[in-house]
């Protein structure tokens, strides 16, 4: 395969004010700033949706450190990320993938772990209680994430997300653009007694990408695959525009690089709805606490499915041998395991006592403020984490996995028969 380099880089500031807010809303520092903002609020009690109590922060801490201990003994905490999910039963199924993979480039190996990924973390939002894939050749059932996971990686090693057949294992527009509903229900086992939940979200969602990858086949090649994400990072473009510009071939990149680098790319693909001066902003809500100056003031960002895939690319660049820094600089995932974590451990106390019968949507102000407000606690959570196991430096990925997210679907299920999260949330599947 020939080597991709005569791309064009994706960045570049803007010099309007609308340009410069919409640049600002991607930094994760700026994610912590704005939910920080929001929690100072509610813990001041000037909150209509929620109260407080942090005492009850300490069972979390305990119980998520015991939780770590017990998944690994032995100190080392692997990163939360996509790739946990392959390794769902057990079954080590990078190495299969690598296996097929092992005669390519360190270049291309790298981009087909991309690509993977990137497909496979775009179909990873809420399933749903019903729905389960019973994986090919062993008969077992998987549901929920790791169901998606499982059923993500055989219809990328089948060719399901490629043009060309002589090369399967790989994601193009082409491909994308031509999925249908009628096709991933396929793919997924998808029926009238195994519902997957955002079926055609999903379905729209991986079409949005397809185009996004075509309008850049300087970046994306041509039909375009999200893996030269690899290319863009490891080899930038140095120089003033206009004038003499090289790329360079570079051994580290940042985690905070990597998510710029993805909402840069990808953030128009994300159906919320929400746009500022015109431009799409993804995953970023309006509320009256949130703060800030300028055009991007009253607005919270998450960008939790782009912070969950900037985690799942940190292995696939760290395998090809380059340095990913910075890791802790990415947030928390404001979603129904983490958030759930802190409702059912009575840390984040609804004032609505019957708020678990009302269906929300995204854009209301209670989930908002429930979202601020598992990223501001999730890095205190992480510090205790950090203290009680005695490792000061484990990263807040780490903690994550260890784990927050396994925590939160443990007291679920001892809360509520099947073990469901305790709010509802109306989803298209692309937000959690």
């Amino acid at each position: 395969m020939t080597e991709h380099t005569s791309f064009t880089g994706l960045d570049g500031t803007g010099k309007d004010a609308v340009a410069e807010a919409v640049r600002l809303l991607r930094k994760p520092s700026v994610v912590r700033e704005r939910c920080a903002n929001i929690s100072a609020a509610v813990a001041a009690d000037r909150s209509p949706h929620f109260r407080l109590e942090r005492a009850r922060l300490t069972d979390v801490v305990r119980r998520v450190a015991r939780l770590t201990q017990e998944r690994f003994p032995g100190g080392e905490v692997p990163l939360h990320s996509r790739w946990r999910h392959f390794e769902a039963g057990r079954v080590d199924r990078k190495a299969l993938l690598d296996a097929r993979i092992a005669d390519l480039s360190i270049a291309e190996q790298a981009r087909t772990r991309i690509d993977l990924a990137v497909v496979s973390v775009l179909l990873d939002a809420g399933a749903g209680p019903d729905w389960r894939f019973t994986e090919p050749g062993t008969g077992r059932a998987y549901a929920r994430s790791e169901g998606l996971a499982v059923a993500s990686f055989h219809a990328f090693v089948g060719g399901a997300f490629s043009s060309d057949l002589r090369v399967p294992m790989r994601v193009d527009a082409n491909a994308l653009e031509r999925l249908d509903a009628a096709q991933l229900a396929r793919l997924f086992q998808v029926r009238e007694d195994n519902p997957l939940v955002g079926l055609d979200g999903r379905v729209a969602l991986l079409k949005r990408l397809g185009a996004a990858l075509k309008k850049r086949p300087d970046v994306f090649g041509n039909p375009g695959r999200p893996g030269y994400l690899f290319d863009l990072l490891t080899h930038p473009m140095v120089g003033v525009p206009g004038s003499t510009v090289q790329r360079i071939a570079v051994k580290r990149v940042s985690a905070a690089q990597i998510l710029r680098t993805l909402l840069k790319a990808f953030g128009g693909i994300w159906p919320s709805g929400q746009v500022l001066g015109g431009r799409p902003i993804g995953d970023t809500w309006p509320h009256p606490m949130a703060g800030g100056e300028g055009p991007s003031a009253g607005r919270v960002p998450f960008h939790k499915l782009s912070q969950w895939l900037a985690y799942s690319l940190v292995e696939p660049f760290q395998w090809a041998g380059i340095t990913v820094e910075g890791l802790d600089e990415l947030t928390g995932l404001p979603e129904y395991r983490n958030g759930g974590l802190l409702l059912d451990a009575g840390v984040i106390v609804p004032r609505d006592p019957a708020y678990a019968a009302t269906a929300y949507t995204v854009a209301d102000p209670w989930v908002i403020e429930w979202r601020a407000l598992t990223v501001t606690l999730l890095d205190e959570v992480a510090r205790g984490v950090r203290a009680e196991l005695g490792q000061p430096t484990l990263p807040l990925a780490a903690v994550l996995e260890g784990g927050t997210w396994l925590a939160g679907r443990q007291i679920a299920q001892e809360r509520r028969p099947g073990g469901p999260p305790p709010v509802r949330v109306a989803s298209n599947g692309t937000i959690f």
